[in-house]
């Protein structure tokens, strides 16, 4: 009687198997992995995709400046914050010219003297309207043969340098004009813009002029 149950039951838990075969478990550590190397993939795109579109607007600020094309350069201004001016490496919220989108359209044409900051040196304020402000100071020198860094600075002068902690986790691109041998190398002079994104486009919050101070 053994010798007959025996198969029977064998047969039995055979034909349970086939009818309810296990269902692959799902890797949960190599899900988890792949969805971290495409976060990765993703975030790293990202960056590359920013920094190419800061590099471009870089280059179309400068070339804007160069021809003299302020309302052309006030469609680079962030909509909300506006745009601010450092005369030297050393930025001062309080006291350094600042303009709403609006208001530098509206005063750009015009004659008016705004008070930019105080010269090295002498300590004299600076007095100029915001095209000769832009012509006399800001590019002062062809930055569009300059050399070109993103969040890196490659010079420094004498004067402190606060713009990592007044613009904090802000992308900056530095447009550096090396010195003359005749003058030292000390004739250095660089222009710093500070970004900030509004709605997927790279916008102006800053403009920073840097050279070698008394």
């Amino acid at each position: 009687m053994k010798k007959i149950i025996i198969p029977i039951l064998m047969l039995t838990l055979v034909t349970a198997c086939k009818k309810n075969p296990e269902k692959p478990v799902p890797n949960v550590i190599d899900s988890m992995a792949q969805a971290k190397e495409k976060n990765i993939e993703n975030t790293a795109q990202k960056k590359k995709t920013d920094e190419e579109a800061i590099r471009k607007t870089n280059d179309e600020i400068l070339l804007a400046l160069k021809n003299k094309d302020y309302k052309g350069f006030a469609a680079f201004i962030h909509p909300e914050k506006g745009i601010s001016f450092s005369m030297y490496a050393l930025v001062n919220p309080k006291e350094d010219m600042h303009f709403s989108k609006e208001d530098f359209e509206k005063s750009q044409p015009a004659k008016t003297l705004f008070t930019w900051g105080a010269q090295d040196g002498s300590g004299d304020p600076y007095k100029a309207s915001i095209n000769d402000y832009f012509t006399k100071w800001v590019f002062s020198k062809d930055f569009t043969a300059s050399q070109y860094s993103l969040n890196k600075f490659q010079a420094a002068g004498n004067s402190l340098n606060n713009l990592k902690e007044i613009y904090p986790g802000k992308d900056f691109t530095e447009n550096y004009i090396k010195g003359t041998e005749k003058n030292g190398e000390m004739d250095w002079k660089t222009l710093r813009f500070v970004f900030e994104e509004f709605q997927g486009k790279q916008y102006l919050i800053a403009v920073v002029n840097d050279q070698w101070t008394i």
